[in-house]
């Protein structure tokens, strides 16, 4: 499954210092089961607007890690609960549909 959401900057807070904190909070996090990596994309035109993408291997395992049983984690979220107004845009399961390109032979 995926969580989504989106994070904008709140003036005098960059892009730059929350991902720093974000690497952080995310290698931690990513040590509880289930956890299959973690993504955060700059938004085309608003440069201090992100795009976070957390891979988990089901909605129960998201569910049950504990952020707040870390104080780095727990220190972390609280300083971007501050800086930053985080928009959950929800979870979401793995593909039911794709359309993937086939594969180009004429490339050399």
């Amino acid at each position: 499954m995926k969580f989504i959401f989106e994070v904008r900057m709140k003036p005098g807070y960059t892009v730059e210092q929350y991902a720093a904190a974000w690497v952080c909070a995310s290698e931690i996090i990513q040590r509880a089961p289930g956890a299959r990596g973690t993504y955060l994309h700059r938004k085309i035109g608003a440069p201090d607007t992100l795009l976070a993408i957390a891979h988990w291997d089901s909605k129960a395992q998201r569910d049950a890690k504990d952020d707040r049983s870390n104080e780095t984690v727990r220190a972390i979220l609280e300083k971007h609960a501050t800086h930053c107004e985080i928009t959950v845009i929800g979870e979401f399961e793995e593909p039911q549909w794709a359309v993937l390109p086939e594969p180009r032979h004429d490339i050399e």
